[in-house]
């Protein structure tokens, strides 16, 4: 092969050509603050230098603790110019969990906005070998400083399919894994997203969608492939994110279902957008409730599908023209399948448990699988999880589904035992496992309650220890104390729980009670 016939894949790279090709438009609206292509990308590489001034070597890890901020952004460019590995976390996570993902990824940097500087000095000293960063500080913003004093820096990508980032994620254990991203991927599904979403140099995206999901299901690296720009909202607020859609024109969005629903709802709505704007949500199907709302504001609605282990949207609901002229009932219907791979995808499979493809009848259950471009490293320092998740070749999603004829995907449930609340990953087994250990208890079981806002909701059943006494409130605050408040129940229910005969706690029954007393 000819030496100029092959570059390495790197999604960093895409701004480097926005930087030359789109050089003087916006390319970030931060608040106050506007950067050009040309000043991101001076910003990015001088990031990088940045980082190599305070020891960050190719492979190392930098944590980043960020709103959705030009700073998130620059992170996402700035690292892998280093040659540095990125692990965006979550910032709703507990204490705890961000010590333990500090520690497991070897981090050695952490930047984070100024929101979270004393969640920074507290992982500081819980690891005196943590540097970190406080970016936007009033007074003392070492991140500008950092930036202005250092020279811009690349590092040649010498392995597209080496490691970029790290994104944590809750299994059923409730350990959080780290799932590996490779530049390859990340290239090629930031690509597919640009292509899904119609993403032009005209297009203007509103980060409604946490930065640090997913690095953003790739929208990071697919809305400056673009050279469109990123209109930053810090922390979600509809009334805000309203006032800027009509403000700065925005085309284009992403979230959970729960978020179109509290937009819907928002005072600010009003008549809804001037001009169309596009919304991608995933996470659980779209209500036809939620869909007429939606439409009446000018919103157009995209169903997608994937997991953290797919550099998010693996799959979408890729709609046919000819379905426009069917009813409202039978769109809905249509909207509410996963769909199909991306286009740089593998077909996805529906399998059975001896990895064969279930009969496309749109009733016949399998597990949905997956392998390709778009599809993880593995898990970091994990090769047994890693191997668990294979089938034959495939990744093993713990999702069921069927078929329809036409090829297209729909979820029936989760093999898993996670509550997905607003787009967050909740592991009922981690949950328990903090109620168990409370003195009172002697054993739990926590499920998802359907919710029309968050999809589900956590509900705790629990066995309380004889002669023992406990409140709803002291089982809450027990949780809330040791983990993300997201993941404490909503509810406690005081019950003995219903076993098999060999003493496994049925948590079908548990589903479907709450299911029932949910439709009345």
């Amino acid at each position: 092969m000819a030496n100029f016939t092959f570059t390495q894949l790197a999604p960093a790279s895409f701004l480097d050509r926005s930087a030359a090709v789109f050089r003087d438009r916006v390319a970030v609206v931060d608040g106050g603050r506007r950067l050009t292509y040309a000043e991101l990308g001076d910003r990015s590489h001088r990031l990088a230098g940045a980082l190599a001034g305070l020891g960050v070597r190719p492979g190392d890890r930098v944590a980043a603790l960020c709103a959705n901020s030009h700073v998130m952004l620059e992170l996402h460019h700035g690292v892998p110019f280093a040659g540095a590995v990125l692990v965006p976390m979550n910032i709703r996570l507990s204490e705890d969990e961000h010590a333990y993902i500090v520690e497991h990824s070897g981090s050695e940097v952490l930047v984070v906005t100024a929101g979270f500087a004393e969640r920074a000095a507290a992982l500081a000293a819980r690891n005196p070998g943590l540097r970190a960063v406080i970016a936007g500080d009033e007074y003392d913003d070492e991140y500008e400083l950092l930036l202005s004093a250092a020279e811009p820096l690349t590092v040649p990508l010498e392995d597209e399919r080496s490691l970029l980032a790290i994104n944590y994620t809750s299994g059923t254990t409730g350990r959080p894994k780290g799932v590996m991203y490779h530049h390859r991927g990340a290239y090629l599904q930031a690509l597919a997203t640009a292509f899904h979403a119609r993403l032009t140099p005209a297009s203007r995206y509103l980060w409604t969608l946490p930065m640090f999901h997913c690095d953003g299901w790739c929208f990071t690296w697919a809305v400056t492939a673009a050279g469109a720009t990123h209109v930053c909202l810090g922390a979600f607020d509809s009334d805000v994110a309203w006032r800027l859609i009509r403000d700065e024109g925005v085309t284009h969005l992403s979230g959970a279902p729960a978020v179109l629903t509290m937009m819907a709802a928002a005072a600010e709505a009003g008549r809804g957008a001037p001009t169309p704007v596009r919304v991608d949500t995933g996470g659980a199907p779209p209500s036809p409730t939620l869909l007429a709302r939606m439409a009446a504001l000018n919103f157009e609605v995209n169903h997608l599908y994937g997991l953290t282990e797919t550099f998010g949207p693996i799959c979408l609901n890729d709609w046919h023209p000819e379905w426009d002229r069917l009813d409202v009932d039978a769109q809905a219907r249509l909207k509410a399948r996963q769909g199909v791979g991306n286009v740089i995808a593998d077909r996805l499979r529906v399998a059975t448990p001896t990895g064969d493809d279930v009969v496309p009848d749109g009733s016949a259950v399998g597990e949905i699988v997956c392998r390709g471009n778009d599809v993880m490293l593995g898990y970091y320092r994990d090769d047994e999880a890693t191997a668990a998740a294979e089938l034959d070749g495939w990744l093993r999603t713990g999702d069921l589904a069927v078929v329809h004829p036409d090829g297209y995907i729909e979820i029936t449930d989760r093999s898993k035992d996670i509550i997905i609340s607003g787009g967050e990953n909740i592991s009922s087994v981690e949950v328990e496992r903090v109620l168990d250990a409370h003195d009172a208890v002697l054993e739990s079981a926590v499920v998802g309650r359907p919710d029309e806002l968050w999809g589900e909701t956590p509900v705790a059943f629990v066995t309380l220890r004889s002669g023992a006494s406990a409140t709803e409130q002291d089982i809450i605050g027990h949780v809330r104390d040791r983990l993300a408040h997201f993941k404490a129940p909503k509810q406690v229910v005081f019950a003995e729980l219903p076993k098999t005969s060999t003493g496994k706690i049925q948590k079908n029954l548990l589903r479907d009670r709450l299911k029932e007393e949910s439709a009345t």
